[in-house]
């Protein structure tokens, strides 16, 4: 279907409901809070911060668990522990959260403080027992998205009862509204219009750096892009095995080249997806097969997408690693044939992969978004990676990503040039 509107917003026209997804949000993950028996989440993940608060964490701030975090405590609003003075920003920007929520966080960088990381827990954990107080939730259970060996200790001599919290956030990420996945449309749709870009850029003489870069320049200059994790572009020798990566080796006449956005991210909802290109002539009749294959692979998978069904339904549609490829098992092959879930992660719910699909399969619901991806070659030589992004609905599967898949292709392509490349 594609998206369903533009990407402003307007006076005249209901487009992605912005206080209604936040909404959703916060209560789904009380839902999952309260499914899991716990009083409180205390999230210290980027994704899980900005799922129950609806605040952005600034580039410098990811993977930093401890420098912004945030709570959420029986049926009261989030709290925001943020970094620094930023909090006076938060009041202006975010006026969803109560102005007496917003907080300053206790730092310690994951021990970079050195002896003073005691002390800056400590400061943390008390702030994190005032808020179960002030919830009336104290002493109950509190599920953490992240711990440490700082956090461990303290938190025993505070008496904190903590438990699991990732798995709770997990399952609430992995069911999306509706303003989740017009969300989610809009990034297929920036999606195919970078591919479409990219396939007018790709010439032989260029290198995969160069690509990389003229991409992401088109990218950040789409409003509501916030960040864009990776631009894959790979090329001949480099795409199999798939190095997921760039360099500056120049692509020549001939050559394979894949390309993915892991992960193009607009207003928090993220992409990954690959096509694959060759670039200056006509493919091989085997590197048509090749695809091909890959092709089959991929869209058999597709269509074992259905409500109610499991993640192994879908896994058992790939071909055993080391049948394909004589590897020694399917962990030589993780993320060779691959789904995973779509959303302010890049690895939400559900995770799909021979390795585990098969003996802990994962029920599929409606409201899921995510990518299945496929991949095979001849080993330095060449190889394929193609991936669709897809909403799960009660009784049909809606693809996302609309760039063309059947076939591989062709830039730049000049009749009888480069025939001699094998």
């Amino acid at each position: 279907m594609g998206a369903n509107f533009g990407i402003a917003g307007l006076d005249w026209q209901q487009r992605v409901n912005w206080d209604r997804l936040r909404k959703y949000r916060t209560e789904r993950a009380r839902e999952m809070m309260k499914k899991h028996g716990l009083g409180a989440l205390l999230c210290m993940y980027d994704e899980n911060v900005r799922y129950i608060t609806g605040t952005l964490t600034p580039g410098w701030n990811r993977l930093k668990p401890g420098l912004r975090y945030a709570m959420l405590c029986g049926d009261g609003d989030p709290v925001l522990f943020e970094q620094g003075d930023l909090g006076f920003q938060i009041e202006r920007h975010a006026p969803w959260l109560p102005k007496e929520n917003v907080r300053h966080s206790f730092a310690w960088i994951k021990g970079a403080a050195g002896p003073a990381s005691t002390q800056q827990v400590t400061k943390f954990t008390n702030a994190i027992i005032e808020e179960m107080q002030r919830h009336g939730v104290a002493g109950e259970k509190l599920g953490v998205d992240f711990i440490d060996i700082n956090m461990i200790g303290i938190f025993k001599d505070k008496n904190i009862t903590w438990v699991d919290g990732m798995t709770p956030m997990m399952e609430a990420r992995a069911v999306k509204n509706v303003d989740e996945q017009e969300c989610m449309r809009i990034v297929g749709a920036i999606g195919d219009a970078t591919h479409w870009e990219c396939m007018k850029f790709l010439r032989p003489g260029i290198t995969e750096n160069q690509v990389t870069a003229h991409l992401m320049k088109y990218l950040y200059n789409i409003p509501g892009m916030e960040d864009v994790e990776d631009v894959i572009v790979s090329s001949g020798p480099n795409t199999w095995p798939n190095w997921r990566n760039f360099s500056d080796r120049i692509i020549q006449p001939g050559d394979i080249v894949f390309m993915d956005l892991a992960a193009l991210t607009w207003n928090g909802y993220k992409s990954c997806y690959y096509r694959t290109y060759c670039v200056g002539k006509e493919p091989s009749q085997e590197q048509k097969d090749t695809y091909a294959e890959a092709l089959k692979w991929l869209y058999d998978s597709i269509e074992a997408v259905k409500v109610g069904t499991t993640t192994r339904e879908i896994a058992l549609k790939w071909p055993s690693a080391m049948e394909t490829w004589g590897y020694e098992d399917e962990d030589q092959a993780a993320a060779n044939l691959w789904g995973h879930g779509l959303g302010l992660a890049q690895y939400d719910q559900p995770v799909i992969s021979r390795i585990w699909s098969l003996d802990h399969p994962v029920e599929i619901k409606e409201g899921m978004t995510f990518a299945l991806e496929t991949q095979h070659g001849k080993r330095f030589r060449y190889g394929v990676r193609i991936e669709e992004m897809l909403i799960v609905h009660k009784d049909s599967i809606e693809i996302v990503s609309n760039f063309p898949v059947k076939q591989m292709t062709v830039v730049d392509p000049l009749p009888g040039y480069g025939d001699h490349v094998k």
